[in-house]
């Protein structure tokens, strides 16, 4: 009989620590391109029941995309969640790789549903992934030029790699849109429009410039006022 695998990711800016239960396997990536895709290879490997992150204000984004667009099953669940699991079982102590262990251990237990995005929604979330690899190659491709361009051509390479960082961000801004139409990431306009004096317009505001990620647990009540920022 095969084990089934569920997988919790801690997230930080520049680095994922990722656990798997019940192996009680451990290790890290680097947030990054590169590292997701390795990820991405690692954990569809082992095919995973379900992998687990933490809502991390907004640095979980790229890697619930990648994993997502590399088809596999992924949701983000808020932090307090998994601080209150950790509590339930007696971890308090704080460091990233008992975290790691306690979303992978709330995967098992819990078992979030998946709710996958609806195939147009899904090819467009892929689509912009995969450009967003494709700028940050290109963005590379141009710094190594830069390091040994003649004077003449280093004008323009910077001009171009200040191009692709727009164009990065701006990719990064449409993932996380895409990624708003999910019921697994639950839209942030209704979260800050139960706000009170919030309407639309202070909404889409929000929306541009914080990242706000929440995912309700169907055993816990709407937490409207806990979303990480």
């Amino acid at each position: 009989m095969s084990t089934e695998h569920f997988v919790g990711i801690d997230v930080s800016k520049d680095r994922l620590d990722i656990a798997v239960c019940p192996t009680q396997e451990s290790y890290s990536a680097t947030n990054n391109q590169s590292g997701l895709d390795a990820l991405s290879r690692r954990l569809k490997a082992i095919a995973p029941e379900l992998i687990v992150l933490e809502s991390t204000g907004g640095y979980e984004t790229c890697a619930a995309s990648t994993l997502y667009a590399a088809g596999l099953p992924v949701v983000i669940i808020n932090a307090r969640q998994v601080r209150d699991f950790a509590k339930s079982l007696g971890k308090l102590a704080k460091t990233d790789a008992i975290d790691a262990q306690v979303i992978a251990q709330f995967a098992k237990a819990i078992k979030p549903d998946v709710r996958p995005l609806k195939d147009g929604i899904s090819q467009e979330l892929a689509a912009l992934v995969t450009r967003r690899r494709q700028i940050v190659e290109m963005i590379v491709a141009e710094s190594n030029r830069l390091a040994t361009a003649a004077k003449r051509n280093r004008r323009d390479i910077k001009a171009h790699i200040h191009w692709l960082q727009k164009r990065l961000s701006q990719l990064d801004t449409d993932i996380k849109g895409e990624i708003r139409k999910s019921p697994v990431w639950h839209e942030k306009d209704q979260i800050l429009r139960s706000a009170p004096g919030v309407g639309p317009a202070t909404s889409a505001v929000f929306i541009s410039n914080v990242p706000v990620s929440v995912a309700r647990m169907p055993w816990l009540p709407a937490c409207k006022n806990n979303w990480s920022s």
